[in-house]
This record gives C-alpha cells, sequence and structure tokens, in this order.
C-alpha cells in the first residue's frame, strides 16, 4: 500500500460491508477518546480556576448566610443580611452612587470611542500616535492616575480648576465639593476606558468588507449615510461587547474613588465596591459584605444578560 492510500493510525478504514451499527460505535468511541483528550489538555486551566475562582466564590457564598467576622467563623443566620440591605440607607445610597456612574460613563465613553475610532481609522498624519497615545490611560496604573487627577482638581493648586475658574466656571472646592465630586470621578473613568473601547471599534471597523461601503458610494451614499445605514449595523457586535465591558467595569469601580474621594464628601461617591471594603475590613462584617458583593455579582449578571438580549436581536451576520 502506497503512502497516499495509506489510513492515518487510529482511524477505521471505511468499509462498505461493515454494519452501520458497528459504524456507529466506532463513532461513538471516536467522540469519547477526542472528548478525553480534550479534557486531558484542558484539566490544569480547569482545576486552576475551580480552586482560584469556583471554590471562593462559593466559600463566599456560604459567609454571606451567616453573621461571620474578619477572622472569626460565624453562624448561621440565614436570609438576614440580604433583608438587612433592604433598610440600609448607606447600601441604598452606594448603589444609587455606582448606578448613576454607570448610566453616564458607559454611554458617553461608547460615543467618544466611536467617534475617535471612525476618525483615526482614516489615513491621517500620525495616527499612530494619537492611537497609542489615547490608548496609554487605559494600561496605565489607575491608583496613579487617580491621584494625578487629584492634584489637577485640587481647589488650591489644581490645573484644572484653575483652568475652569479661568474661564469663568466656578468649581467651588474641587473634588472636595459634594456637586462636583461624582461628575469629576465619572470624567476619570471616562478618560481611562475612552482609548480601550476605541481599539475595540477600531478592530470592527476594519473587519468591515470594504465592498459594502464602495456599493453604497456608488449607490450616491453620503459620509453620514453610510456610518448610519452600513457601518453602524455592522458594529453591532463590537458595540455590544463594548457596552457589556464597560458597564462591568463601572459597576465595579473602586481604584478612582478610593484614591480621589475615599467614598466622600459625605457618602456622595461611595460605590457598591467600596462599601462592601468598609464592611469586610473596617466593620469587620464579613456576612454583609459577602451579601453585598452578592447582590453585586446579581446586578451584573442581569444587566449582562439584558445587553446581550438587546443586542443580539440587532446583530448583523455577513
Amino acid at each position: 500500500m502506497s503512502l497516499a492510500t495509506k489510513p492515518a493510525q487510529g482511524v477505521p478504514r471505511f468499509d462498505p460491508a461493515r454494519p452501520a451499527s458497528q459504524w456507529a460505535t466506532l463513532r461513538r468511541r471516536l467522540l469519547h477518546r477526542q472528548s478525553v483528550t480534550a479534557l486531558g489538555f484542558l484539566s490544569p486551566a480547569l482545576a486552576v480556576l475551580a480552586f482560584f475562582v469556583m471554590w471562593p466564590m462559593a466559600h463566599s457564598l456560604a459567609i454571606s448566610f451567616t453573621d461571620a467576622g474578619l477572622i472569626q467563623d460565624g453562624e448561621w443566620v440565614g436570609l438576614d443580611n440580604y433583608m438587612s440591605l433592604a433598610s440600609d440607607e448607606r447600601f441604598r445610597n452606594a448603589l444609587g452612587n455606582t448606578a448613576l456612574y454607570a448610566l453616564v460613563t458607559t454611554p458617553v465613553s461608547t460615543v467618544l470611542a466611536l467617534a475617535l475610532a471612525v476618525a483615526l481609522n482614516r489615513r491621517l498624519p500620525a495616527r499612530g500616535l494619537f492611537r497609542t497615545a489615547l490608548f496609554l490611560p487605559f494600561v496605565a496604573s489607575l491608583s496613579i492616575a487617580a491621584i494625578a487627577w487629584a492634584f489637577l482638581m485640587d481647589p488650591q493648586i489644581g490645573l484644572v480648576t484653575g483652568w475652569l475658574e479661568g474661564v469663568g466656571i466656578p468649581t467651588g472646592n474641587g473634588i472636595d465639593d459634594p456637586a462636583l465630586a461624582l461628575p469629576a470621578v465619572v470624567l476619570v473613568g471616562v478618560w481611562r476606558n475612552v482609548g480601550f473601547f476605541m481599539v475595540m471599534f477600531l478592530a470592527g471597523l476594519q473587519s468591515i468588507p470594504r465592498e459594502l461601503t464602495e456599493a453604497a458610494m456608488i449607490d450616491g451614499a453620503g459620509p453620514w449615510a453610510r456610518f448610519r445605514r452600513v457601518t453602524l449595523p455592522l458594529l453591532a457586535n463590537t458595540t455590544m461587547f463594548v457596552t457589556i465591558i464597560g458597564t462591568i467595569f463601572s459597576l465595579q469601580v473602586f481604584d478612582q474613588i478610593y484614591v480621589m474621594t475615599a467614598g466622600g464628601p459625605y457618602f456622595r461617591t461611595e460605590s457598591i465596591v467600596m462599601l462592601t471594603y468598609d464592611r469586610a475590613f473596617e466593620s469587620l462584617d464579613m456576612g454583609s459584605a459577602t451579601a453585598i458583593s452578592w447582590v453585586l455579582v446579581l446586578i451584573v449578571l442581569a444587566v449582562s444578560v439584558l445587553q446581550l438580549t438587546f443586542f443580539n436581536r440587532r446583530a448583523v451576520r455577513y
């Protein structure tokens, strides 16, 4: 038998006289062998995932039904930790702050990122430099960037507050002003996320076939019509990814608030994650802290499912 006709090792040679039941058995054996091989390759990653992700999550869920402290075990209290959140004014305040932050930061970052991606997808001088400069805030340390922004918005020495005062915009006490603290934190969040989202949109724009845009140009469609009728619908999948990731980022905001305002002034910028940190490491109430964290997990899951449902109905496949 020549090499061209020799069957691959482990693969049964086709025999028309073989009964169909035997072929079905061989097919099941082959699928079983492939499954075992795949599981063997995946087992190290699955073990790490189970040990460092699934087990801590399950353990924290169990703690949320107890009155455990930071280092001592607690007694079973059932749903008391969750029920108490309904009447917890501080939790409701943190939930409102987080929701407001997400409702502003996510759409603003997405729209700005899309506009920048469309602009930088063209042939422009120093286009690579602009892309890099916009992406750098995302890879920089958020804690260090938040410290820099805190100085920039300082009412005494801040450059940003000085510029705003120079053009007649009152800044009050800067980030120490209850009315300006949350907008300042939102500004930093948008500044950090917009570069990362822009890169995602650039990847989506470059995956759109040029033939579709050229066909629209031949049909007489202007730039806005091409963007609205061709580009934007074909970016539905990218927009879904950016929106979901942006929402998750916003709901989990912690670093910049902790560094810039520490949740103040008067709890005006305290987020759910900051409240979780305070309950766990300041009040030493791990039961309440884990209950709050699981409420956040459920909120993120619900919002993500809603967004997936919304965008999947509008997804364009080509």
